[in-house]
């Protein structure tokens, strides 16, 4: 995730994680020397930033691309990036083999699928609910019939996130997508361990590994 000062699709946990590392001097450059001394030890999984287009704009489209590809960035998630004013951003990425991701919401019409997925690269973000990211009232049998309907507009994989707080509600949901989005409960085990700095790679790996058991269980 990209801090942002108004994080706007984001719930509290989100929020504040934005908060503790603006705080903590997190700066897009910070970010990317992040990404690129991952990219160190491990060159082959996906990094994918996901934020809000005032950062892009702030740096300009041409240098933020540069940028995040240099530092090996796979793909963006724009939050509040409408697909109908993508294409500047689209070329740039296009031109570096890196994907745009675009969010499909419960209210998204069929035609607008259409017109989304059409500017998608790499997969197509489903939003699981109405609300901000880690909010409640995940309805599993309500995900089936728009994530069907999405099929029938792309090839490319779907992912569901948004509400996912534990490993069954990502079971549960995994049956219609491709793979889950986690991200707000990890957050808040590391806020919970933030006296504790070193604690924190451990207690996600076991986290993570609860979801991937879940995942795999079927």
């Amino acid at each position: 995730g990209m801090p942002f000062s108004d994080p706007e699709a984001e719930g509290p946990s989100i929020q504040r994680s934005s908060e503790r590392a603006l705080a903590g001097g997190i700066t897009l450059r910070r970010m990317f020397d992040m990404v690129a001394a991952f990219r160190t030890e491990d060159a082959a999984t996906p990094v994918v930033l996901m934020g809000y287009l005032n950062a892009l704009e702030r740096t300009g489209y041409p240098e933020f691309v540069e940028q995040a590809h240099g530092a090996g960035v796979d793909g963006l998630i724009i939050v509040n990036l409408p697909p109908e004013e993508a294409q500047p951003l689209k070329q740039l990425t296009d031109r570096c083999d890196m994907n745009l991701i675009f969010l499909v919401a419960p209210t998204t019409t069929e035609e607008r699928m259409q017109l989304i997925v059409e500017q998608a690269g790499g997969f197509v973000y489903y939003v699981s609910l109405k609300g901000v990211t880690g909010a409640n009232h995940l309805r599993p049998d309500s995900i089936a019939d728009q994530v069907a309907a999405l099929r029938r507009h792309t090839n490319h994989p779907i992912m569901i996130g948004f509400g996912i707080k534990d490993a069954a509600a990502a079971r549960s949901v995994s049956r219609y997508g491709d793979g889950v989005v986690v991200g707000s409960v990890l957050v808040d085990t590391m806020a919970d361990l933030a006296d504790d700095p070193t604690a924190i790679p451990v207690a996600l790996q076991n986290q993570i590994a609860e979801f991937r058991a879940a995942l795999d269980s079927d």
